[in-house]
């Protein structure tokens, strides 16, 4: 799997949110790197993780 993050855990291992400086969850169906704290999700493109909350989506609340 040659350019997606999942290809190195362990830089994926330490990365930590922006916001809230806590740990990120890959999230491999979306390439995303999810922030469970902020409720964001950070695009990977091209194997690059970013990290800019102006790129970040925010997280669907799921409690419906």
């Amino acid at each position: 799997m040659s350019g997606t993050a999942d290809s190195d855990p362990k830089m994926i291992e330490s990365l930590v949110c922006p916001v809230s400086h806590r740990p990120l969850s890959f999230d491999a169906d979306r390439q995303e790197l999810v922030s469970k704290s902020a409720k964001l999700a950070f695009p990977i493109r091209n194997g690059i993780p970013i990290l800019l909350i102006d790129e970040a989506r925010p997280l669907e609340d799921r409690r419906a």
